[in-house]
């Protein structure tokens, strides 16, 4: 195997499938299989050892959007949710299976260097405490599926209903202007004009002022009357025409005087005691409005504005200015001594490596002219710091091949900094901390004990759930796509996009939990427990739960729920809007859960399962059953169809059915090629658990392309293996694979430029 290492792990992979040799030849036991393919692997894992292949990738790796926001988080002690500038920023790419950070995505062009200039000096005058450059309005929109129905945030008052909780720098004492505008739907009109309702507008829970919209016109129009097709009944009324476009919340505007730093403007409803008649259900993508419903459903808040400084006051003292001024010049004569001090410091955490006397000098000009132009200490300092967010030793991830590398070196170990780089990104997706890149640059960083203390200390860190649930569990369980997710309102009335989100902060809650308390990574398809509240309790039919407050449950049947496979986020985006699919769902769990990719369709393959009007007569089943009656398709779908068909008692939305669409018993029975029986999400798990290193394995390919930030080769597997094989003593832990992952030969290694050509 060591001559054709890449054939013989397709050769490995085929035979833990079941997949070789091709049906209908003689096969032999589970055990066989299982013996072959280990000694296979040995074979592979032997040779790997004496010659470590740690891929490559190129010399230049862009922070992706989330990374950037976080390293200003870190570098600066911007509060995130302040100003979060990802949205300024241009979308990152990802490739089919790939991760927002695989290096050969990030490219770099002329609109993300117009916008880094432009976010610099935005986030730079906003953690100096200088007043913007241009006094403008900032608008925070709330998505129109977003229902108001209810409390939406912590940080709103009880017996509130809607608005929107907007936590604000305001970068110095002043006077500030807050608008709010109502949400519009049918050419424009203003909701829920037809009766009057409270809006209080807060700062930090401190009521500024209550408005009452919606009312103040009397002689309301005929409910059922349009003036033509698609009109509403006031339509052509001058009068109300204005109103409920212009005028109804025209006046939800005031001036406030607020103290510098991070706040919460709080805009929300009082929720009433009494309900009109003829308020609408919650909306669903696709539903027509009528007049009634425009006219008499509840307000709610479109968006948010907030404009000043005004009337300048002082600057705030706050975490930022905190972080960066950690001198302050008596006189004059002093400000380049101390300029020098807090821009090195900051140049040191952002570069990744020591300050340069050029960068030294470099930093100085840029604070010379900021002071002369700005006519400040703090305008010099803000124009350093400027010109340190749109260095390339801060946007890009370096990799320095060492100039005395001899030629016929095939891999060279990376350097301490950038181990210490590769490992913060990997961990925090952000910068190294001051503890990490002492350690570099004393070169003790890659002391095998020592790597492994500062990946411990680093994943009991809370920035490390976040980048790990947030960044690499939500693009590997699809958790990006559930806002994407359409479903039909007439088959599923239930749905609505509150539930969606309770999907997605399910997951997220389960997976950061299993993160927290070092679970073994297994009990990420057995947990007898979940994340819920009230609206995803009663969706799952799990009783006892009150309130928006997601909070832990023991769920009461394993046979219906338990592990990711039952979650709604899985279920919700491996679905067609109006069915089940057994080949989404069998694919993904192919791909993310067993670790066997599908190939693509054969090309000029028919894949649509409903091409005919005689196609929808039959079921799923049998559909696919004379899809399979293609020689070009059998295959594939022999090894998807079975996992899928496991799943089909979960409905569209997750829900639990015992009868499928048709009004025919669910049947969630199938056969492996292995010819290993499998009957739904029980029979799932325990083909899973089989084999209780398969899903760990699974798990750590995913992880560790994430932490390279390059998709895994077949040099890549032994590695795979050996991170897997040294955390079985641990349960397979989360720890155990990241320390595994953090001290393996890829992670530490880099091939050769000679190598890569």
């Amino acid at each position: 195997p060591g001559d054709r290492p890449e054939v013989w792990e397709r050769v490995a992979e085929k035979l833990r499938a079941g997949s070789m040799p091709p049906p209908g030849r003689p096969r032999p036991d589970v055990q066989t299989y299982h013996a072959v393919a280990g000694a296979l692997e040995a074979e592979l894992d032997r040779a790997w050892a004496a010659n470590p292949r740690p891929g490559r990738i190129g010399a230049v790796h862009r922070l992706n959007r989330t990374e950037y926001a976080n390293a200003l988080r870190d570098l600066l002690a911007l509060n995130p949710r302040s100003f979060d500038v990802r949205p300024l920023l241009p979308g990152d790419e990802t490739a089919d299976g790939s991760f927002d950070n695989f290096a050969d995505v990030l490219t770099i062009s002329r609109v993300h260097l117009e916008r880094y200039l432009s976010v610099a000096r935005q986030v730079t005058r906003l953690a100096t405490g200088l007043p913007p450059a241009a006094l403008g309005f900032e608008t925070f929109e709330i998505p129109l599926h977003i229902v108001q129905d209810d409390r939406q945030s912590e940080d709103l008052p009880f017996g509130s209903r809607g608005g929107i909780a907007v936590p604000y720098h305001f970068p110095v004492d002043g006077e500030y202007v807050i608008r709010v505008r109502l949400r519009r739907q049918y050419q424009d009109y203003i909701m829920g004009m037809g009766w009057p309702q409270q809006l209080d507008v807060r700062l930090d829970g401190r009521l500024l002022q209550r408005f009452e919209v919606g009312g103040r016109v009397p002689g309301r129009p005929a409910a059922a009357s349009y003036a033509g097709a698609g009109e509403p009944g006031f339509a052509g009324d001058p009068e109300w025409e204005e109103y409920m476009q212009v005028t109804g919340d025209a006046d939800l505007e005031l001036r406030a005087t607020v103290p510098a730093g991070p706040r919460v403007v709080g805009v929300s409803f009082v929720r009433e005691l009494w309900e009109p008649e003829g308020l609408r259900q919650p909306l669903q993508r696709g539903r027509v409005l009528t007049n009634d419903q425009i006219y008499m459903d509840h307000a709610a808040v479109g968006a948010v504005e907030i404009g000043g400084p005004y009337v300048v006051g002082d600057v705030a003292d706050t975490p930022s200015r905190r972080e960066i001024f950690v001198c302050q010049p008596a006189a004059a004569a002093e400000h380049r001594a101390c300029a020098s001090t807090i821009l090195s410091r900051i140049a040191r955490r952002a570069f990744r490596r020591p300050v340069t006397d050029r960068d030294r000098e470099s930093l100085l000009e840029f604070f010379e002219t900021g002071r002369r132009e700005g006519g400040s200490f703090e305008a010099g300092i803000q124009y350093g710091l400027e010109r340190i967010l749109v260095d390339p030793d801060f946007l890009l991830r370096v990799y320095r091949e060492p100039v005395d590398l001899p030629q016929d070196r095939e891999t060279y170990p990376l350097s301490d900094l950038e181990v210490a780089s590769r490992l913060a990104f990997f961990l925090w997706s952000s910068i190294p901390d001051e503890e990490l890149l002492d350690l570099a640059e004393s070169g003790r960083l890659t002391d095998a004990a020592t790597l492994e203390a500062q990946a411990r200390r680093m994943l009991a860190d809370p920035r490390a759930a976040d980048a790990l649930v947030n960044d690499f569990a939500a693009q590997w369980l699809n958790l990006r796509r559930v806002g994407e997710v359409v479903v039909d309102p007439h088959r599923y009335p239930t749905y609505d996009e509150s539930l969606l989100e309770a999907f997605r902060r399910e997951t997220e809650l389960f997976v950061a939990s299993t993160l927290h308390e070092d679970r073994s990574v297994v009990e990420l398809l057995d947990a007898d427990y979940t994340f819920v509240n009230e609206r995803l309790a009663r969706h799952y039919g799990i009783s006892g739960v009150h309130g928006s407050r997601f909070r832990r449950v023991v769920l009461p049947n394993r046979e219906q729920r338990g592990g990711l496979l039952a979650h709604g986020a899985v279920l919700a985006t491996t679905s067609y809007p109006d069915r089940t699919s057994p080949v989404l769902r069998g694919k993904w769990l192919l791909d993310n859960i067993f670790g066997l990719p599908a190939p693509p369709p054969p090309p000029g393959v028919d894949t649509n399962l409903e091409s005919t009007p005689a196609d929808l007569e039959l079921s799923i089943r049998e559909r696919l059953a004379r899809h399979r009656s293609n020689p070009a398709c059998a295959s594939c779908h022999a090894v998807i169809d079975p996992l899928g068909f496991a799943l089909e008692n979960f409905d569209v939305i997750g829900g639990w059915r015992s009868v499928d669409d048709s009004g025919a018993a669910v049947d969630a029975r199938g056969t492996t090629v292995s010819g290993a029986a499998v009957e739904g999400l029980a029979g799932l798990r325990e083909l899973l658990l089989e084999r209780p290193e398969q899903f760990p394995r699974t798990l750590t390919e995913k992880l560790l392309a994430y932490a390279l930030g390059r998709r895994l080769e077949y040099y890549d597997r032994p590695a795979v293996r050996q991170i897997v094989r040294d955390a079985a003593d641990s349960d397979y832990r989360w720890s155990s694979l990241v320390t595994g992952i953090v001290k393996s030969p890829v992670f530490l290694l880099r091939a050769s430029s000679a190598t890569a050509q």
